[in-house]
């Protein structure tokens, strides 16, 4: 009934607003309310919960014409690397069903890539929407924190977590940033919209790019996807731009990142962990119980170095426009694995150890966007991430669509599912 009001003409007093979507259809991430629509959260706990009221960034999207479609697929509470939980099973890849679409924008990667939504809507905290984006050949956008309403979550002043948007090209997803920025009382961080909307600053000028495959050796990346990327960022040159390998030392982020994602599980799970530990996978109990084990002196070390990074990343600005890494550190895995073993021969410690190409621009409140940069020799889809300034969004935007005008990948896009098998591992050197 709301898709035929707006199509009827419904909400067209906006049909000015730089975002105005005039009926494009649009998936919601399966973390996000929408009135009168099954809303799980990924969880067994939820699995019959219809919300009675809507988001509101659900409500902005559809007063300014979009249409819900439907629901996206997403991990339990939105924690993991690959799409799956037990009330609607797994997402598997459209460029091959035996392999991972990531997460935990899974879903909604997913309805993009195969043309089933026009635009989708997802969150990220370390990666949720630009590792999907790179593992299916869409493109992703990581908002700066406070750019996009998050509502009124109990973690309210965590800059971790963002909501944002996912397109086929780097247009669609600017409009669809434009339809969600905005300031909104019930999120203490967000800001007004810019004057110029994000849709009209993509016009291509030469930037200084840094480029790094692994912050100066500090993280595992698969050796054919450095090469990919290594090769793929080079293409900036066409535009006018200088590239050169360079990067800020990572230092212990790893471990801060860890810290305080903890912390803000904590916040979010504690008490379901008490009430309902038999319905929560594992990830969230290992996460939860991490974070009730730390400590007040660990918690403030973790911050620490979280600024510490702010400040060197932020002084590395001052010498480029953007800094330039791969989408993701693996290509897509096995479907029916919750996350990769190994990277590159190098055994991982945990789950989130293959996340933090992405997890540091988190931590700097930084934008980034996924943007599609090849296939490697199994058909797997590649991506560069490309990180621009604290509140710099639409320079982020603006790289992202010089390169996509470079090499033209968003007109692969929709595809139809396709069958396939899992490549080996890659391994040890």
């Amino acid at each position: 009934d709301h898709a035929k009001r707006i199509m009827a003409g419904a909400g067209a007093e906006n049909a000015q607003h730089p975002g105005w979507l005039a009926g494009l259809p649009v998936s919601i991430k399966d973390l996000t309310d929408v009135a009168g629509v099954r809303t799980t959260y990924g969880s067994p706990i939820f699995r019959d919960h219809v919300p009675t009221a809507s988001h509101p960034l659900v409500e902005r999207i559809e007063a300014l014409g979009g249409i819900v479609i439907g629901k996206s697929n997403t991990p339990e509470f939105g924690a993991g690397g690959s799409t799956f939980n037990e009330v609607f099973g797994r997402t598997r890849n459209p460029w091959n069903t035996a392999l991972t679409c990531a997460g935990s924008t899974g879903g909604g990667a997913v309805s993009v890539a195969t043309g089933e939504a026009w635009l989708a809507h997802g969150t990220d905290h370390a990666g949720s929407l630009r590792r999907p984006g790179t593992y299916c050949s869409v493109v992703g956008l990581r908002p700066s924190p406070g750019r996009v309403t998050r509502g009124a979550p109990n973690n309210l002043f965590s800059p971790l977590s963002v909501q944002g948007p996912m397109g086929r090209c780097v247009a669609d997803v600017a409009l669809f940033l434009d339809t969600m920025a905005g300031w909104d009382i019930r999120d203490p961080l967000t800001y007004e919209a810019p004057a110029v909307a994000y849709g009209a600053s993509l016009a291509p000028r030469p930037l200084r790019i840094a480029f790094t495959a692994d912050f100066n050796g500090a993280l595992p990346v698969d050796r054919e996807t450095r090469a990919i990327c290594e090769a793929a960022v080079q293409r900036f040159t066409e535009a006018g731009c200088t590239v050169e390998h360079a990067a800020p030392e990572l230092a212990e982020l790893q471990e801060a990142f860890l810290v305080l994602r903890s912390q803000q599980f904590v916040v979010d799970r504690e008490l379901q962990l008490q009430s309902h530990r038999d319905l929560l996978k594992p990830d969230i109990i290992w996460n939860t119980e991490r974070g009730l084990a730390a400590t007040p002196s660990r918690l403030a070390w973790a911050e620490r170095e979280r600024a510490a990074w702010y400040r060197r990343l932020t002084t590395f600005f001052g010498r480029f426009d953007v800094l330039v890494t791969p989408g993701a550190a693996t290509p897509a895995f096995d479907v029916m694995l919750r996350h990769p073993e190994s990277v590159a021969g190098k055994k991982l410690e945990n789950y989130m150890a293959a996340s933090m190409l992405n997890a540091s621009i988190t931590l700097a409140g930084c934008p980034a966007v996924a943007v599609p940069a090849g296939f490697d020799q199994y058909g797997r889809p590649v991506g560069l991430q490309v990180a621009a300034p604290p509140r710099q969004d639409a320079r982020a935007l603006m790289a992202a669509a010089m390169f996509e005008a470079i090499t033209g990948l968003d007109r692969m896009l929709p595809i139809d599912p396709r069958p396939g098998v899992v490549p080996p591992v890659e391994a040890a050197a």
